[in-house]
């Protein structure tokens, strides 16, 4: 009796356990039954991207994208995170993502507490015109107008490209007014919209906006562009992320995936009808407000990857300075004490391999061949009224140029200081320069106007010859001590007198 009763029990523990281990794998039963018996069967796993809804990744979430890779047997899966970089980081560090897109400013901000999981393995493309500082005119004429003002409230979306725009400006043009610190004069705002609608409402002075906002706020009597990514170089670069340990297991689906967006993207470079179809399915936006968008963007391509941004066959190593002057930049703001960059060397951040690859085979019909320097422009020869006609945009910041006592000779920490400026100049292809060179008040004004135009001239052609910068782009002047500085409330005099000899970089472009 007692035999068969534990027999019994055991016969409803064996029951019990068969049910519940049905109960758990009937799901995945059917889930395979289900993949077995639809198209997803040739289907060899998932790509996971994060992303946003930034029209610069469209190429890489676009539906000739997934079309490509389903193709090739696999399902791309680009999930829109709404620029949440800390997240990103910290998913893409725990394998919950195999992709990721960054600008090189945010990674620096966000991927240091996470080890950095992702290497670099392609530049997406640069902000040209999606991003910019707007501003009343009645309070903000210019940069230099704002140099100064205690009272200027600015708009901006924290933790944005836009505000690394800010950040930037900022610190070039030695314009702190442009980030102010959190208090009453900064406007934290979510998103582009709000930092618009505060503008055109007068609850703000200034604000960083991006496409469309740009473009709408700029129809509005008053509102005037103070500075745009269409005038910078290098300054907001969009990266693709690939997670360490996938890369290492996977290298042939790294290359899947970046032969297919390069292709993907060359189509769309031919069919720009296709492109902007596209783009207006996923927004709903009108045909005018979808090419206005993609005008603030600048594709780089595969031969533009391997020339002007990963140093390949002898090109160009933009992404290296585009890591080390967001660094610069993130430091100046105060985001960090020190460069956030590990140890220092940004090739820890970048991998090169796999470009190399697509490249050497041919890739998307991408071989050999320079292509145009990124960012060049010609500047044809300006008359002195051609000058004059110019609108400046801002002073560049700039510690004092050093001269051997007296002359106009350019000693060591002068040089230094030019060499300095020229990497602020770089982001900024498209200006024209004024060289304004000052003296003390002190001193015959016909001898001062003399040298300071000496020194103005020594700088301009140090920038030639060190620098290769376009003679037409610059134009030496002297004001001797006719454009003194004004002196700081209980500014010694001697202090003062210090200052007043000088050599200002201005930016100019013709008045719009």
């Amino acid at each position: 009796m007692k035999a068969r009763l534990i027999g019994a029990l055991l016969l409803m523990l064996i029951g019990s356990a068969l049910t519940y281990g049905v109960w758990l794998l009937l799901p995945r039963i059917l889930d395979r039954k289900q993949q077995e018996t639809s198209d997803a069967a040739d289907l060899q796993g998932k790509i996971r991207v994060a992303a946003d809804s930034w029209i610069g990744y469209f190429p890489l979430r676009s539906p000739e994208m997934k079309a490509a890779l389903r193709q090739a047997g696999w399902l791309l899966a680009v999930e829109d995170d709404k620029a949440d970089y800390p997240g990103r980081m910290e998913r893409l560090e725990k394998g919950e993502l195999d992709f990721a897109v960054a600008t090189v400013d945010s990674y620096l901000l966000n991927g240091g507490r996470f080890n950095y999981p992702g290497i670099i393995i392609a530049v997406l493309d640069e902000s040209k015109g999606g991003d910019a500082i707007l501003a009343r005119q009645e309070r903000v004429a210019g940069l230099d107008d704002l140099k100064g003002k205690m009272d200027v409230k600015v708009a901006f979306t924290p933790a944005s490209p836009s505000e690394h725009l800010a950040k930037a400006a900022a610190d070039h043009f030695n314009a702190p007014e442009l980030h102010p610190p959190p208090g009453p004069l900064r406007l934290a705002v979510n998103g582009s919209e709000q930092a618009k609608a505060a503008l055109l409402a007068g609850k703000t002075d200034v604000a960083v906006l991006w496409e469309p906002d740009v473009s709408k706020a700029l129809q509005q009597p008053g509102i005037i562009k103070l500075l745009g990514t269409e005038d910078t170089q290098r300054l907001i670069v969009d990266i693709l992320l690939v997670r360490r340990e996938f890369a290492q297991k996977n290298p042939q689906l790294v290359k899947l995936l970046l032969s297919s967006y390069f292709k993907t993207l060359r189509k769309y470079r031919q069919d720009e009808a296709l492109l902007i179809r596209h783009v207006r399915e996923e927004t709903g936006l009108k045909e005018n407000e979808v090419s206005s968008m993609l005008k603030g963007v600048s594709w780089a391509s595969l031969a533009d990857n391997g020339e002007q941004w990963f140093g390949l066959n002898g090109g160009e190593e933009g992404l290296i300075a585009a890591i080390e002057s967001a660094a610069e930049i993130l430091v100046n703001a105060g985001d960090f004490s020190a460069s956030p960059v590990p140890d220092g060397n940004p090739y820890r951040l970048t991998n090169r391999a796999f470009l190399e690859e697509l490249l050497a085979a041919g890739t998307a019909g991408f071989t050999g061949g320079k292509t145009a320097q990124a960012g060049t422009a010609a500047f044809p020869p300006l008359d002195a009224a051609g000058w004059a006609a110019l609108k400046e945009v801002g002073t560049l910041k700039l510690d004092p140029v050093v001269f051997q006592q007296g002359t106009a000779e350019l000693n060591i920490l002068g040089k230094q200081t030019v060499d300095a400026a020229a990497e602020r100049l770089s982001h900024y292809p498209h200006f024209r320069i004024l060289i304004k060179g000052h003296t003390g008040l002190r001193g015959d004004p016909e001898e001062n106007l003399r040298l300071s135009l000496e020194r103005a001239e020594a700088v301009s052609r140090y920038l030639q010859i060190t620098h290769s910068l376009d003679s037409n782009r610059l134009r030496p002047l002297g004001l001797g001590g006719t454009k003194p500085l004004a002196q700081l409330p209980g500014e010694p005099l001697r202090a003062y007198e210090y200052r007043l000899p000088r050599v200002e970089l201005v930016l100019a472009r013709e008045d719009m």
